[in-house]
């Protein structure tokens, strides 16, 4: 992978990162003001002073955070329930006021051990168009059924989870792009891409054997059901990683009590079968849906010892923590992968009915 830093002052080489303002006054509504400009300088000059939700200074902190372990979902720029949870949880983890805002002293521990500029230039690679890419996935799960496998839609929503980010950021920083040819030169989120293959079928994760936690090991994984994340323990109770979740739902709600791993499925098929009567599902036999991103499972499935339960991707990382799921636990298919590299059979699984500090104690 080729990527190459960007300083604030290199925005004259990317002017097609720079946001066309009065093409937004154009097409904007009357009633709304046009969205504030992403650009180069804007987001890497971003510092807590006044307002803290500006997008750019929000890009800047989910980026942060997201490289420290504590995820913010997508990174979308976005004062958003999930940015806000990464926040307070960093806070408890540096024994700092848990509000949830930026304050200096959060700003400082963020900035610690983490000064790369928070966007990168990226050349796409002839694997990142590769494909095979499925423009119309349906609906109907019956339908999904039938196909081969469930790769991305475009190479746009490829890359942009392959950069933790949402599709409009990505578009909002790269506003004449195409996506689609290898040799073109995009601005992304300085984080970890999440490694991705092309198969026959679809387009399949990379087991993470070769990352930087790769020598993390969790020994406890809990479940916070009523705050809707997952937290991932060291053994000696340090928080290895935080992500947020969807868990449950009325209809079927996750399960209480402790668990373990049970094994790791990396691009896994996902089997539905009629006892689990899902809304909207009218099928009567066993069904088989083929791997890939947007598998209703995503890209990686951990198998826990409570019966038919797990923690899993997703097609929809958008949705994470604001939806409801059947009964598992959903993240966005790079926080998935990135727990799945670090948990083992063993590891321990504990769904927590209320809310605790997210702090290394919160493990003991």
């Amino acid at each position: 992978m080729r990527v190459t830093p960007i300083a604030a002052l290199l925005i004259v080489s990317f002017p097609f990162a720079v946001a066309d303002a009065a093409t937004h006054r154009r097409v904007a509504h009357a009633s709304s003001p046009p969205a504030p400009a992403l650009t180069l300088e804007s987001i890497n000059a971003a510092a807590p002073q006044g307002a803290s939700s500006e997008p750019a200074l929000i890009l800047k902190t989910e980026v942060l955070l997201d490289r420290d372990g504590f995820s913010p979902g997508e990174i979308d720029g976005k004062n958003g329930d999930n940015f806000r949870k990464a926040l307070a949880a960093f806070q408890q983890a540096k024994n700092l006021a848990a509000s949830g805002k930026l304050d200096a002293d959060t700003w400082n521990a963020l900035l610690s051990d983490n000064t790369d500029p928070p966007l990168t230039s990226y050349t796409i690679l002839q694997s990142d168009v590769a494909g095979p890419f499925d423009k119309r996935i349906p609906s109907d799960l019956e339908k999904k059924s039938e196909l081969q496998g469930l790769s991305y839609k475009t190479p746009q929503e490829e890359l942009a989870e392959k950069f933790h980010m949402s599709q409009d950021l990505l578009r909002r920083l790269n506003p004449h792009a195409r996506f689609d040819h290898a040799g073109e030169q995009i601005i992304v989120a300085d984080v970890d891409p999440m490694a991705l293959h092309d198969s026959r079928d679809t387009v399949q994760a990379a087991p993470p054997k070769k990352q930087k936690r790769k020598n993390a090991s969790v020994a406890t994984i809990v479940v916070q059901k009523a705050s809707r994340n997952v937290r991932a323990y060291g053994k000696d109770g340090k928080l290895l990683g935080f992500y947020p979740a969807t868990i449950g739902s009325t209809e079927k709600p996750a399960p209480s009590g402790t668990f373990e791993v049970r094994r790791v499925a990396y691009n896994p098929d996902y089997h539905y079968n009629p006892k689990f009567a899902w809304k909207g599902v009218k099928a009567k036999e066993p069904l088989t849906i083929k791997p890939g991103p947007n598998n209703p499972v995503g890209l990686v499935w951990i198998d826990l010892t409570a019966p038919s339960y797990g923690i899993h991707g997703t097609p929809e990382p958008d949705k994470i923590g604001k939806t409801e799921s059947h009964g598992c636990i959903r993240l966005t298919n790079w926080d998935a992968l990135d727990l799945a590299g670090m948990v083992h059979k063993g590891t321990v699984v504990r769904f927590v009915d209320t809310d605790s500090a997210a702090g290394s104690q919160a493990a003991k």
